[in-house]
């Protein structure tokens, strides 16, 4: 039996949130074109992520740029019935796409809500973990100030996997973790 992120890597199956003519390529470890310019994330890059990001049972949890809802089901695994994880996504066509999946699914404890105008999900707030999918030009402050006390925010700012704690003072600390390549996160 192997650790909590292996097990959802290897139980959430990525070729339920790809469009049918991505399907045959879900294994591959690259992203992959979901359509309206946006991608699925290269398998390898999202472990990393979750490594990061230290989910546990029971946790609230929001992933930002949630495209096709995968990494929404990985967190949704992660926190477990008693958890919850809010998505949201900015393409609607994406957000209906990874809602309906999700219900496919039976992921009763996660949702896809379509993206408003502050950044991230302020009225759900705050939040002990949150995923960006998206790569910012700048820290996002509105998603620092929607973490809870001792939550953590994982992030691409400027190429550099950016982790972000909070402490009970309401102070960030970040770190950088490698370089990767994501979509922009618009307007930041």
């Amino acid at each position: 039996m192997g650790d909590a992120v292996t097990e959802v890597m290897s139980d959430v199956r990525r070729e339920e949130f790809l469009p049918d003519d991505q399907k045959a390529l879900a294994d591959l470890d690259g992203p992959l074109p979901i359509g309206w310019g946006q991608t699925s994330s290269q398998p390898r890059t999202v472990e990393a992520m979750l490594r990061l990001l230290d989910v546990v049972t029971g946790m609230r949890v929001l992933d930002v740029g949630a495209g096709s809802g995968w990494t929404t089901a990985l967190l949704a695994r992660l926190v477990g019935p008693a958890g919850e994880v809010v998505g949201v996504e900015v393409v609607p066509e994406l957000r209906e796409r990874a809602a309906r999946t999700l219900e496919r699914l039976g992921v009763a404890q996660a949702r896809v809500e379509l993206a408003g105008e502050t950044l991230g999900w302020p009225e759900g707030a705050p939040y002990d973990r949150i995923l960006v999918s998206a790569q910012a030009r700048s820290l996002p402050t509105p998603l620092v100030d929607q973490l809870a006390p001792g939550g953590v925010l994982v992030v691409p700012v400027r190429g550099k996997m950016t982790r972000v704690v909070r402490d009970a003072d309401g102070e960030a600390r970040a770190s950088e973790h490698g370089s990767y390549r994501f979509v922009p996160l618009i307007g930041w």
